[in-house]
């Protein structure tokens, strides 16, 4: 029997935690109505025993029935069943309308998605084998699936623990304004691909073998340090395989080319004002890598949620969410059974907030999130330093080349395609967690542009490595100043204005919020490049974005400053016990 990769808790020692004491059903392709006549398929997993139990839905458009087949691969993430089921637990996958033989069209978290979640937990709750507490399980779109339900409030939902979410599609597949091409392309042609396919494919001999040997405890060992870059790899190199155009096309011109700034497509898909309803325990949380897809989500939605009483939050370091999915289970039961069994866990002990902070060992716990910071405001200076002072006050420019200009190759005059500012290494370590800013003041000769920011950190031996990243495109620059804080503006532009060609304009570009231990001669760095397609621009998990499409000389001044907030001594942040290994 393998164990469970990942880290299982947060550093908390619980009680009283179901044990592993029943065998397992499978009552397989159930159909279960949804308000409007359309039928979702699901596959039910539930305990031998005769008698009624809580209910653990995942709901998605991944197919359901790979769920337990242990491969890394980036739609394997609804849980392990055997651990829920042998717990006591019914372990409900069922598949999003328009996917794995379910009814309906796919609609790519809208309106109609989010009601069929409503009626799939109270489907779940008349059952039989139910004891009338649901809860739901799951991270990634199994995470969005859970927030959908929440929104629409069903009277039986009791709780849920999506990790891993995204709250606003708009945020996920656009970075302010910059199409997230490497995630949203080949995710919407992996799904064209396999969402018709049935049982004959994936009920067969074929993948009940692979099963068997993925399963095995020695390679599944191997799936735990396996990152976001090798499911966009084999997302890419499956692309030219042929799949229906209908929705999944239609939805990429909607995401790509119809819909380029937040307008009422996007409105519907953004769960963000609805949050403020919610009132059943939320747990959420992710890992610090998760940069350019969920882990800015993960902050919106705690933002969102503040008048929520009963709302965690849990920060994973690296390899803390891989897949298959099976991290922080312990923690998702010590939720569950006080939620659903209404056991004392000792989940609910200590402070709501709990992170892993890179390049430590160990957890922190606070009050608040994000803990009491001071903002470091460093300048972006004209000798390529990034320093508490401005120095000489100058300037430094890079180049960004639209396509279909008909050069052999780059010339020797040239600014470069990127620039960088390092700091002098630092010598007094500090504690980095928080929410970062980029304040550029910058002038661009095309009407748009991009900038796009990466902030790494370098260890004393000239290992770098990646902390956070920002975006924006220079035209959907409008920030919301009633709702914004130093370090944290907040951009939800819905009009595009052109640049004044040639002038200083000031943007205000937040990073994703990140944290980061900074030892004693280790430095900083910012990337600024205009144009992330070019290899040699950093790019987090390997995500980088459509271009803008115009060509410019991009000036960005000294004045610019990047505010980093550094832990400060009273900000109730305190140091916890180390993680536990895996548990089966």
């Amino acid at each position: 029997m393998t164990t469970l990769n990942g880290p299982q808790t947060t550093g908390r020692t619980y009680r009283n935690l179901s044990e592993p004491r029943h065998g397992i059903d499978h009552v397989l392709d159930v159909a279960v109505p949804m308000r409007d006549g359309i039928t979702l398929r699901a596959d039910v997993h539930r305990p031998t025993e005769d008698g009624r139990f809580p209910v653990l839905v995942a709901a998605s458009p991944y197919p359901r029935q790979i769920q337990d087949l242990g491969a890394p691969m980036g739609f394997i993430e609804a849980g392990d069943t055997r651990f829920w089921v042998s717990r006591g637990y019914v372990h409900v996958i069922a598949n999003l309308r328009g996917t794995g033989g379910s009814g309906g069209e796919f609609g790519f978290f809208d309106a109609v998605e989010r009601r069929d979640m409503h009626d799939l937990v109270e489907w779940a709750a008349a059952q039989p084998w139910c004891d009338g507490n649901v809860g739901m399980i799951g991270i990634s779109y199994f995470a969005m699936t859970q927030l959908e339900a929440a929104v629409e409030r069903p009277p039986h939902l009791r709780a849920i623990f999506p990790l891993a979410v995204t709250a606003d599609l708009f945020e996920a597949s656009s970075h302010h304004g910059l199409v997230s091409a490497s995630f949203v392309t080949p995710f919407l042609s992996m799904m064209g691909l396999v969402a018709g396919r049935g049982n004959r494919f994936w009920r067969s001999t074929a993948l009940r073998l692979a099963r068997r040997v993925l399963h095995l405890p020695p390679l599944h060992r191997r799936f735990g340090t396996m990152n976001g870059e090798a499911a966009v790899t084999t997302m890419h190199q499956l692309l030219k395989l042929p799949h229906d155009p209908h929705p999944w096309d239609d939805l990429w011109h909607a995401v790509t080319v119809e819909h380029p700034v937040r307008d009422a497509w996007w409105d519907e898909r953004d769960l963000v004002p609805l949050l403020r309803d919610v009132d059943v325990p939320v747990y959420l949380g992710c890992d610090w890598q998760n940069v350019p897809l969920h882990l800015p989500s993960t902050f919106v939605a705690w933002k969102a949620l503040a008048h929520n009483p009963n709302v965690r939050l849990g920060m994973l370091g690296e390899y803390g969410l891989t897949w298959p999915w099976e991290s922080l289970h312990v923690e998702a039961l010590a939720w569950y059974d006080h939620w659903l069994k209404g056991r004392d866990t000792g989940i609910l002990d200590g402070d709501p907030v709990r992170y892993a902070l890179p390049g430590t060992d160990g957890w922190r716990s606070s009050a608040t999130w994000p803990p009491t910071t001071a903002h470091r405001e460093l300048a972006l200076r004209a000798d390529g330093l990034l320093a508490d002072t401005e120095g000489e006050p100058g300037a430094r420019t890079f180049l960004t080349l639209g396509a279909g200009l008909g050069r052999a190759r780059p010339s020797a005059i040239d600014p470069p395609s990127h620039l960088s500012w390092t700091t002098e290494a630092f010598v007094e370590p500090f504690d980095l967690v928080g929410e970062i800013e980029l304040r550029l003041v910058a002038a661009a000769t095309a009407a748009d542009t991009a900038w796009i920011a990466t902030l790494r950190h370098v260890a004393a031996d000239g290992t770098e490595s990646d902390v956070t990243s920002g975006w924006l495109r220079a035209s959907l620059r409008e920030v919301d100043e009633s709702v914004s804080t130093p370090g944290a503006p907040v951009l939800r532009c819905r009009v595009a204005t052109a640049v004044p060609i040639g002038e200083d304009v000031e943007y205000r570009i937040p990073l994703v919020p990140n944290a980061r231990h900074v030892a004693a001669g280790d430095r900083l760095r910012l990337v600024l490049a205009g144009d992330d397609q070019d290899p040699s621009v950093p790019a987090i998990m390997n995500f980088r974005h459509a271009t803008v499409g115009t060509s410019s000389r991009n000036t960005v001044r000294s004045s610019s400053r990047l505010l980093v907030p550094i832990l400060t001594e009273r900000s109730g942040s305190r140091r916890t016990a180390g993680a536990p290994g895996g548990h089966r």
